[in-house]
């Protein structure tokens, strides 16, 4: 598709405020969904974050990796089982966690970010104490809640120039096996922690809707203090309960504001962050 030269100068032109917003700011994204699994969706999200790096935003990039933890657990004849919702994690799948979220998925990420043109750095939550957690029921086994967020290599990672990229494990505070912690929850946690200005989950759909039938009905921006009121409505159900519930934490303990986007939609990081339009729904105070 052709685009003329005056309609590339003003998508630079609309950006450049946005730019000058966000420059220097911290903006954690939390990275899953169909955007983690499809090649050509990895690559524009890896792009993205490489171009908001290069113009001066601090990008934490915070993951799961749900696909391939299953795709490993499989291999070895182990199925995964799930309780209301949640991965049950004994002993030997927290290890398996821990092999493929911190040795895999991860550095899979840091080399595609490098690859891009980007300086990145694996992390998890063991490092240097980065999530600590406590058992979240026995029931689950090593599934852990996490109880602090210890930002300081983080800081590290960014002042030196780098993208942190971080797997959700946590410290299990001495036991056996680290704790498997909900990705989510995790970048809630580290973007309030680090006083980051902006907190982006991505998801499989276009937002938070008044219909969930009907993508037409995208609320664009909800303030936190009527998501009660709309999970009394059944707007907020189901699925959306959690992730909008990490929004409002967020959004609670000082992050200007929390998105959940579409990451289905290529580049819809850039839309969100650059654009006048943005992307998804907004939660603010």
């Amino acid at each position: 598709m052709f685009i003329d030269t005056n309609t590339r100068a003003n998508v630079l032109i609309e950006a450049l405020p946005y730019i000058q917003q966000y420059s220097g700011k911290i903006v954690v994204v939390k990275y899953g969904g169909n955007a983690m699994t499809n090649n050509a969706l990895k690559y524009a999200v890896m792009s993205d974050i490489v171009l908001l790096s290069l113009v001066g935003i601090k990008i934490v990039l915070v993951h799961g990796g749900g696909p391939e933890i299953n795709s490993m657990l499989n291999k070895i004849g182990k199925e995964p089982k799930f309780i209301n919702g949640l991965r049950y994690t004994d002993k030997e799948t927290a290890e398996i966690v821990q092999m493929v979220l911190c040795g895999k998925v991860n550095k899979d990420l840091v080399d595609l970010l490098y690859s891009h043109g980007g300086k990145a750095i694996g992390l998890c939550g063991l490092d240097n104490g980065l999530l600590e957690a406590v058992k979240l029921s026995e029931d689950l086994g090593y599934v852990g809640e996490i109880t602090k967020v210890n930002p300081e290599v983080i800081f590290t990672a960014l002042d030196n120039g780098y993208i942190p990229v971080i797997a959700t494990v946590a410290d299990s505070g001495g036991a056996d096996a680290p704790y498997n912690v909900n990705a989510d929850t995790a970048a809630s946690l580290i973007a309030a922690e680090t006083g980051a200005d902006n907190l982006i989950l991505l998801t499989d759909i276009k937002g938070l809707l008044e219909d969930k039938d009907d993508e037409d009905t995208l609320i664009h921006t909800v303030h936190v203090s009527t998501v009660p009121l709309l999970k009394e409505q059944g707007i907020v159900s189901g699925g959306m309960i959690p992730k909008i519930d990490c929004c409002v934490e967020a959004v609670r303990r000082g992050v200007k504001k929390a998105n959940i986007i579409d990451g289905r939609i290529p580049h819809s990081i850039l839309i969100e962050l650059l654009t006048d339009m943005g992307a998804g729904t907004m939660f603010i105070k």
